[in-house]
């Protein structure tokens, strides 16, 4: 039952907050970077670094944030986890909080999961009655508080520093790094912001020892990851498996294949900014490393699957549509650049369609006189574009917008050559 603190404790809850309580917080925190755990929202920054960054800084108040604005299409484990294990994400932030010298904390979670919200809510009052919040943790000379405070809804408040922005009730928007949350985070406290998932891998292994989770997985990338496969898969649902299998395992083993019975086509893994994979690529290992080297991000496991029916120019031209409706409007490379990206996309698309939407854009895209652009011309736009909004974004959601579009135009070029073709005939 997860509304009782009982049955957790039944079940091997609060072994790992008793075992971080009975060593010294350098202690825990060496622990929590031998396991090898990486933040699982996305970045996959070593989460022991973290902590010691700011058990080292020297401040009056410090803070540990969980980030369950879990806004990426195709992920809902943080939503799963926090309504159906609420008290394990709670554990570990009490862990943290002991680790750091952090006295409170604050459940960030995102306004469209209103069960999440009530079961955290509820939690977090039931442990501490039962004294693992509070002045004194567990009767130790620790003391560590936690709340719960409900997102606006917009997906930029992923990103660490809008969510901080969001918590001081401010509007979110990007910070400038450096500073880092970690040395000036909220309120200008060092402050860690780890996700739901990361959270929760810390009670098991404080009860476990590091090495018990580390034997997991492969490379740098230990432990395991709650993937989830959404889209047209047979399959769909929640898997939480070791580091290292292949994309075509996790996607036709696991997942079943669509569930339309056609062949798979592309596979999209780590959100709407996450990269398009072609069949070819399904020997890719489900590694942070593996995934970089490739073009691509893991992201917080999002997996999802289409089959051969999609037309990979509007993949392209959504991801440019969705980030310049999520844009915080900070820098000019997302704010501007998506915008004008979309433009091209639906430029591109107008002249590869008869009609009189299209007679409009035609001379646009191909008389080459008068400075007009060709539809190929369109395409080495938009990877101009893309290394603009890469390089010059002051966040992801910028930054990682080129990934499903450059991902979409290398691995599936046909989808964009069959309207270049088309324009000429028209033309």
């Amino acid at each position: 039952d997860p509304r009782s603190a009982v049955e957790h404790e039944s079940t091997g809850g609060l072994v790992g907050l008793r075992r971080a309580l009975s060593v010294s917080p350098a202690e825990v925190v060496t622990e929590v970077t031998e396991s090898g755990l990486r933040g699982r929202g996305g970045a996959g920054f070593p989460a022991g670094i973290k902590w010691e960054t700011v058990r080292n800084a020297p401040a009056p108040r410090k803070y540990i944030v969980c980030n369950a604005d879990e806004g990426d299409s195709g992920t809902f484990a943080d939503r799963m986890l926090m309504e159906g294990d609420p008290f394990c994400p709670i554990e570990g932030m009490a862990i943290a909080g002991i680790a750091t010298g952090a006295t409170y904390g604050y459940v960030y979670i995102r306004s469209e999961y209103p069960h999440a919200i009530r079961k955290m809510a509820a939690a977090i009052g039931l442990a501490r009655d039962a004294g693992w919040l509070g002045e004194r943790i567990g009767g130790s000379e620790h003391a560590f508080d936690m709340e719960v405070r409900v997102g606006a809804g917009a997906y930029v408040c992923g990103e660490e520093t809008s969510l901080l922005n969001s918590l001081e009730g401010k509007r979110g928007e990007v910070r400038f790094k450096p500073p880092l949350p970690a040395i000036e985070g909220l309120f200008g406290m060092p402050t860690v912001v780890n996700n739901v998932l990361t959270l929760a891998a810390v009670p098991w292994i404080m009860a476990n020892g590091p090495q018990a989770y580390a034997d997991f997985g492969m490379g740098r990338s230990r432990g395991t990851m709650p993937i989830q496969i959404a889209g047209n898969v047979k399959y769909g649902g929640l898997y939480e498996t070791a580091f290292g299998l292949t994309l075509g395992e996790i996607v036709n083993q696991i997942g079943g294949g669509t569930a339309s019975g056609r062949p798979v086509r592309a596979v999209q893994v780590g959100g709407p900014l996450g990269a398009y994979f072609p069949l070819a690529l399904f020997d890719t290992q489900f590694d942070y490393e593996a995934f970089a080297e490739r073009d691509g991000l893991i992201g917080h496991g999002g997996v999802v699957v289409f089959d051969d029916t999609v037309d990979m120019l509007e993949q392209a031209r959504f991801a440019m549509e969705f980030c310049a409706a999520e844009s915080c409007g900070k820098c000019t490379p997302c704010r501007i650049g998506a915008v004008r990206g979309r433009e091209i996309f639906e430029r591109i698309r107008a002249g590869g369609r008869a009609g009189p939407d299209a007679a409009e854009a035609l001379p646009q895209l191909h008389n080459t006189r008068g400075g007009r652009r060709s539809v190929a011309d369109e395409i080495a736009l938009v990877r101009d574009l893309c290394e603009t909004m890469r390089w010059g974004s002051l966040c992801a959601l910028g930054g990682f917008t080129p990934y499903p579009v450059l991902s979409a135009l290398d691995h599936f070029p046909e989808d964009f050559e069959r309207i270049s073709a088309e324009s000429e005939a028209v033309e």
